[in-house]
């Protein structure tokens, strides 16, 4: 007498790998990927402005009587720009929609009738979202170096900051879009909750002393910011509400720590939930 063989469950990495690869190619190119395109081309354009402003003569910003280098202007733009705008806005918008977007679109069943864990679901989605982000940002960086770090310096004595800012910019990415998934899974108007939370919850804690600031995903990442900051004027002053900062050690685990325990959380919720679809 034969024994029926039951197929073997995939396991939960082989799972999110599959889903990942199901995913990339929808995130690349879906709406989400324009209104990116837009965001990271703004500092892209102001660069453009300001080297063309550079080539014609006009003069470079100065701090306590000296010229800002161009690597100094870089890093000015990498923390107003990309770490305080663009990486968290890009972790609201990808992260809340991971698991919101297939409830909108009705085909959260269809990804749950499949033989893999739920969690895996998100996991692999989520990794998409790491690699459309990073395939788009990064780039945008790179073009705003080569256009900026070259006035009044070299390239090869920032090439270091550079290659920090970009993994930087990575671990931002990767700790927004861990906090914003478990929202997506877990709330039903995740992209308001996240936009209360970077617009509001993360610049007042950060603003005010105390004890607030280390419940924010900010407060860890500027403490692996490789510039210095400019110490005069107006900049000093945006500066010094952000200049307590914990660490290296300390952020390093601490954001390793959000992205493992909101991944985590999320992949839970997702397996628990019961999501119903509104008809």
């Amino acid at each position: 007498m034969e024994t029926k063989v039951t197929p073997r469950r995939p396991g939960y990495l082989p799972s999110a790998l599959r889903v990942f690869d199901m995913s990339t190619g929808e995130m690349l190119w879906s709406r989400r990927t324009i209104f990116m395109g837009l965001i990271v081309g703004v500092p892209v354009l102001i660069a453009l402005v300001v080297r063309l402003l550079f080539s014609l003569g006009a003069p470079s910003p100065r701090v306590n009587g000296t010229e800002m280098a161009g690597s100094a202007i870089f890093g000015l733009m990498i923390w107003i720009f990309y770490l305080r705008f663009i990486v968290p806005v890009l972790g609201v918008f990808y992260g809340t929609s991971l698991i919101a977007d297939e409830v909108e679109d009705r085909t959260i069943t269809y990804l749950f009738t499949r033989p893999i864990p739920r969690g895996s679901v998100l996991l692999g989605k989520y990794f998409a979202y790491l690699a459309c982000t990073v395939l788009v940002v990064l780039p945008s960086v790179i073009i705003v170096y080569l256009c900026i770090a070259p006035v009044r310096g070299s390239l090869a004595g920032s090439f270091i900051d550079l290659i920090k800012d970009l993994v930087l910019l990575g671990i931002g990415l990767a700790a927004y879009g861990a906090v914003f998934a478990f929202i997506g899974a877990k709330f039903k108007r995740p992209l308001l909750i996240g936009l209360v939370f970077i617009f509001g919850w993360e610049q007042a804690a950060l603003a005010f002393p105390g004890y607030l600031k280390q419940f924010t995903v900010a407060y860890y990442l500027q403490a692996l910011v490789p510039h210095a900051m400019p110490n005069d004027g107006i900049v000093s002053l945006v500066q010094s509400i952000f200049r307590q900062t914990p660490s290296l050690g300390t952020a390093i685990v601490a954001l390793a720590v959000i992205v493992v325990g909101f991944l985590a959380l999320a992949a839970s919720t997702v397996e628990r939930r019961e999501y119903v679809l509104e008809q």
